[in-house]
């Protein structure tokens, strides 16, 4: 896991209690560069002015979303990297969800209740074998 110290982490999730569990695992993992949003406009301001290797995002927030924010990165005039890897976790497994997920474009998504390997192995999956991506 040596390999993931570097790495620099947006967590953004509205529920404060998530971003604890998340980030003690991400820094369990030895990634101790976590910078955390309630949300996605906070989430895209952050990453206006820090880079990051990694997101990991909740389906559900208000105002802004992780469908919409995923949106705003891959297609936002302003977006500081259309192809950071984007992980979504989410309560909800419907298809549908997974669905507006996928073609937002995210990377990958976890469903919750979270697991430390779980986590663990998206971010392996994004960082160590990452897809190719389609810009369509």
């Amino acid at each position: 896991m040596s390999s993931l110290q570097s790495l620099a982490v947006l967590l953004v999730d509205d529920n404060q209690h998530m971003r604890a569990i998340t980030s003690a695992v991400l820094n369990s993992a030895g990634i101790h560069k976590v910078h955390e949003a309630p949300d996605g406009a906070v989430a895209l301001d952050i990453l206006s002015h820090q880079p990051v290797d990694l997101a990991i995002v909740d389906y559900n927030m208000f105002p802004l979303d992780g469908v919409e924010f995923t949106r705003l990165v891959r297609t936002g005039p302003d977006s500081a990297n259309i192809y950071l890897p984007i992980i979504m976790m989410s309560g909800h497994a419907e298809k549908s969800r997974i669905y507006a997920a996928r073609d937002a474009g995210v990377t990958e998504f976890l469903v919750k209740p979270i697991t430390a390997k779980a986590i663990l192995d998206r971010i392996n999956a994004v960082i160590l074998k990452p897809r190719a991506f389609i810009k369509t």
